[in-house]
């Protein structure tokens, strides 16, 4: 069995929701723990438990029961800068609770599985720790002043090394976790830099299924079929959909301006374009209006025009799945 966590507001409840259906689509038997950031979210991540017991909801207040130095960090940083401290936390409360668990995965709400993990966990074996790096593109190296790797997937093994990985990683984001770089740092990934050379039972994962994303993507040839999306004729574990938004309706943004991609690609919109069809999917079908409406995503203001006008001249805008 898979063991993944994540962790979600109400206002990514629609992404949460559709990692879930994904990894119910693709993963033989797992399952999703989910840290949930507000009382919204809890409430309805417990309300789907006897439906689908796949998931398991923790809430945000008995983490910060468990771990009471969290409070005090959470005086010191912004909301996103506390997001990301609870980055190592998560996967260490989820041991505590269920301790025969073996390999713990954390993910990133916004990613979407297109197969079967099975082939991430056979890259770690019998290692302790795999991570996956940004890959940039020549044209986005600025970026690696964020940090070699993304925290977007990553696998733990409950063995000393791991543990102590994960242990570590949380002092150093207890201490500082700003989301600006900052002598080597970056939020919570600036400190996986040093990991490869600390950690003998480190795997970086050399799946280019595995850490697709906008960063990356436009060195890629990408295929879509009936059998599923490769990228260079090697299967797509999971996309990292970093930077989708809904602003309204059927619009939404993509910051493809910023990665440099080029809309004329036509599988690289396909494959957007479905993720946002599975978006709306789960948006009604799970009646998420009830607690997080799509306006919530971006809140708008008098200048709602002119942000409008930003996205399309930066060419960052679906006006439709």
């Amino acid at each position: 069995m898979f063991h993944f966590c994540t962790y979600f507001d109400k206002n990514y409840l629609t992404k949460g929701l559709t990692l879930f259906k994904s990894l119910k689509k693709h993963s033989d038997s797992f399952r999703l723990y989910v840290l949930c950031m507000d009382d919204e979210t809890h409430q309805f991540i417990q309300a789907l438990e006897e439906q689908y017991s796949e998931l398991i909801a923790i809430a945000l207040k008995d983490l910060e029961a468990w771990d009471d130095e969290l409070l005090a960090a959470k005086k010191n940083r912004s909301q996103i800068e506390y997001y990301f401290t609870l980055s190592p936390i998560l996967p260490l409360y989820v041991f505590n609770l269920f301790n025969d668990i073996d390999i713990v995965t954390y993910l990133d709400a916004d990613l979407y599985f297109y197969s079967n993990p099975r082939q991430i966990y056979d890259e770690l074996g019998k290692k302790s720790i795999l991570i996956i790096e940004h890959r940039f593109t020549e044209v986005l190296k600025k970026f690696e002043k964020n940090g070699r790797f993304n925290v977007q997937y990553q696998s733990f093994r409950n063995d000393k090394q791991g543990v102590a990985c994960l242990e570590r990683w949380r002092m150093q984001c207890l201490e500082w976790c700003r989301d600006r770089p900052e002598n080597g740092k970056y939020a919570d990934q600036g400190y996986l830099n040093e990991w490869p050379d600390r950690y003998d039972k480190l795997v970086v994962s050399q799946l280019k299924g595995a850490g697709a994303a906008p960063w990356n993507i436009a060195q890629y040839e990408i295929e879509i079929n009936n059998d599923g999306v490769t990228v260079d004729d090697r299967l797509l574990v999971f996309y990292h959909f970093h930077s989708v938004r809904k602003l309204f309706n059927l619009v939404y943004t993509t910051e493809f301006g910023v990665y440099k991609l080029n809309k004329k690609q036509k599988n690289l919109i396909l494959l957007y374009k479905k993720y946002l069809l599975e978006l709306e999917k789960v948006f009604f079908e799970f009646k998420v209006e009830n607690i997080a409406p799509a306006s919530q995503e971006i809140r708008y203001n008098k200048y709602q025009l002119l942000l409008l006008i930003k996205y399309i001249l930066k060419r960052n805008l679906f006006l439709k799945p």
